[in-house]
């Protein structure tokens, strides 16, 4: 079984989210991804709290692709440090599993 991972990333709003999530598709870094709206994030920066609204992408690859994957999306996020990591999966659907390998091949 192919190790795959999910890449969790946030972005300013859903425009932002989409134009991420087909990049990385259409450059078939990422099987398939999802984007989850309406978001609230707190956070330090500049020395202050900051809250803010924002939108989730929950990009599904493989774990050969990550490095990849996370260059493509700091060249095209409008964030000095957009959030990007990598959460490995353990397990799950061998099916889908290969789907994902499949797609980013």
């Amino acid at each position: 079984m192919t190790k795959a991972t999910f890449i969790y990333i946030t972005a300013g709003n859903m425009d932002e989210a989409k134009k991420i999530g087909r990049e990385l598709i259409s450059r078939r870094l990422a099987a398939c991804v999802n984007i989850i709206d309406n978001m609230v994030s707190m956070f330090w920066w500049k020395n202050e709290i900051q809250e803010d609204k924002e939108v989730i992408l929950i990009a599904k690859t493989k774990a050969s692709r990550v490095t990849e994957l996370i260059e493509t999306v700091k060249s095209v996020h409008s964030y000095d440090c957009p959030c990007i990591v990598s959460l490995p999966i353990s397990d799950g659907n061998g099916a889908f599993l290969d789907w994902i390998a499949q797609q980013t091949q």
